[in-house]
């Protein structure tokens, strides 16, 4: 069994070399509530069941358990690392404490940079929701022309982001208070349409055994299908992290955080495991097309079995579910980019990191994280297939930046290393013997989906013309550039600026004062409170004062 250990509130930041200029108020439900808003179910089901059974049919719903098994061994390690580090930018402070300055640099980066893809990528769902809810949402077009879905989409998207960035501008505590609010919403709403769905059930479970005629004609038949089609729910199981992002914010975040990133990952698992099944089971006609097509889905399901204003009232939970969803997403970002830049880590660091001294949240970060979220947005905007071209290659930055964690966690696991010495007291979760197992099935868990989700497949990068080599390419190319440009830029220029910004260094860690002539002096603090070993190729100094 797995236990967890006992420990005390960390109410300070002393311990990991930071200064608490963040508000520290979010209880234990808001902490859960982050990290089921982020993976939110309504969001991610509804935005992709389209998907998975235009894909593999009925039986694509078996990929829902494999990849809540997959990550679920993710989630347990970031539980342990959650009881010991509840910092802000959560993977990033993690892979700093595991591993070299560059993979850390890089964990946070690819985080970052999907964090702001995938803000896009989720606003974008309120295209499939609310022309469906109400035909006045359709404000481009009449939802019939070429890009008529997308440039509406974007619109809405936009609009949403604005929304976001002015609440996450705002503070923490308002963020948080509509988030749980959403988030109560939300799961009421999914227990109700499940009980909903199943009393409308039209046939038996037989349906998923059958593949139907899908992967008729593939290199690797239903097998081949079956991959594509479980996309679509790696694309929704993730973010269970943003609990401990939420950290420096969060009441005794070392207990707080483990037990929320595993209820969320869980409690999202089970609703959105029924809400999948009763909704195959309930569908009038399994061959109707719309069921398969983005206008359409589970959106259609739902308005054809429960029709008129009982359909139309789930939609409208649906669209609070993508709003409060936008809004943990942003947060994350913030905390990914605040993170980062009080560690002298980006451009503009100063600016980026400065605390609003009344509202304690990083303004700045929060302006520009919505600014860079419509970027992408625009560039696809003549783009039919948008929802999976953001999707996929934001996920594919997700799951490489996890990896970032499990791999180098897993080496102190194998080197004996983990915990370090005298890091056992104050944990607030831990897998005990159970560790090593966990981690090796993450890491083969992480590599493998990395694999599938970045395979160049037609059917997610050029689903519609023009055919090209380099749109089919493109998400290769694009985590590869921005995988190597980021090495780079770290390597040859921000590694030698690296070092806590001093308006973020405790009070203790200032060393005494310098001579002018000689470098910023440097307090190399990777192993601060933790036990663990710094980074051992000397590219990251934590600390710089002045």
């Amino acid at each position: 069994m797995l236990e967890p250990s006992k420990s005390t509130d960390s109410s300070g930041m002393d311990e990991f070399g930071y200064a608490q200029t963040l508000d520290r108020s979010i209880g234990k439900f808001a902490s859960f509530a982050a990290g089921v808003s982020y993976i939110s179910i309504l969001t991610g089901v509804f935005q992709l069941f389209y998907f998975g059974f235009s894909m593999a049919g009925p039986a694509y719903a078996w990929s829902w358990p494999i990849v809540f098994v997959g990550q679920l061994m993710v989630a347990l390690c970031f539980a342990e690392l959650a009881g010991r580090y509840p910092v802000a930018g959560s993977v990033y402070n993690w892979a700093k404490r595991l591993a070299s300055g560059t993979s850390a640099w890089l964990a946070g980066w690819l985080l970052l940079l999907s964090s702001i893809m995938a803000l896009g990528s989720v606003a974008l769902a309120l295209q499939i929701t609310l022309p469906q809810l109400w035909s006045g949402f359709q404000i481009v077009g009449d939802g019939t022309g070429t890009y008529d879905f997308a440039l509406n989409g974007v619109l809405l998207a936009t609009i949403m982001i604005t929304i976001s960035t002015l609440i996450n501008a705002f503070g923490v505590k308002l963020m948080t208070r509509i988030n749980s609010i959403g988030v109560f919403v939300e799961l009421i709403a999914a227990v109700l349409l499940i009980l909903a769905l199943g009393w409308h059930v039209v046939r038996g479970p037989e349906v998923f055994f059958d593949t139907a005629g899908f992967g008729e004609g593939h290199d690797l038949g239903f097998f081949g299908v079956f991959l594509i089609g479980a996309m679509a729910s790696g694309y929704v199981m993730y973010g269970f992290d943003t609990a401990s992002s939420l950290g420096e914010e969060t009441k005794d975040p070392k207990r707080t955080a483990p037990k929320a990133i595993l209820r969320a990952v869980t409690a999202s698992f089970l609703l959105g495991g029924l809400i999948l099944l009763f909704g195959i089971l309930a569908a009038p006609d399994l061959t109707d097309p719309k069921i398969g097509a983005a206008d359409g889905g589970l959106q259609h399901i739902v308005l054809s079995v429960l029709g008129g204003p009982f359909g139309k009232a789930f939609l409208v939970c649906i669209v609070v579910a993508v709003v409060v969803c936008t809004l943990a997403v942003h947060a994350a970002a913030i905390r990914m980019m605040f993170a980062m830049a009080r560690d002298n880590n980006l451009p503009f660091s100063r600016q980026l990191s400065k605390v609003d001294p009344v509202r304690k949240t990083p303004t700045i970060a929060a302006i520009v994280i919505g600014v860079l979220a419509v970027i992408p947005l625009l560039v696809n905007v003549m783009q039919p297939a948008i929802f999976t071209i953001l999707s996929s290659i934001s996920i594919v930055l997700i799951y490489l930046s996890y990896l970032l964690v499990t791999v180098p966690m897993l080496r102190k696991r194998l080197l004996k290393k983990w915990p370090g010495a005298g890091d056992h007291s104050d944990a607030g979760f831990s897998m005990g013997k159970w560790g090593l197992p966990v981690n090796i099935l993450a890491v083969l868990w992480g590599g493998a989906m990395t694999l599938n989700l970045i395979w160049p497949r037609p059917e997610i990068y050029n689903s519609v013309p023009p055919f090209e080599w380099y749109l089919q390419w493109g998400g290769v190319l694009f985590v590869a550039a921005v995988t190597g440009g980021g090495t780079l830029l770290y390597r040859l220029k921000i590694r030698h600026q690296t070092g806590i910004l001093a308006e973020h260094a405790t009070v203790h860690a200032v060393p005494s004062p310098v001579p002018v002539q000689e470098p910023p002096a440097r307090i190399d603090s990777s192993s601060t409170a933790s036990g663990l070993s710094g980074p051992r190729d000397g590219d990251f100094q934590p600390q710089q004062v002045g």
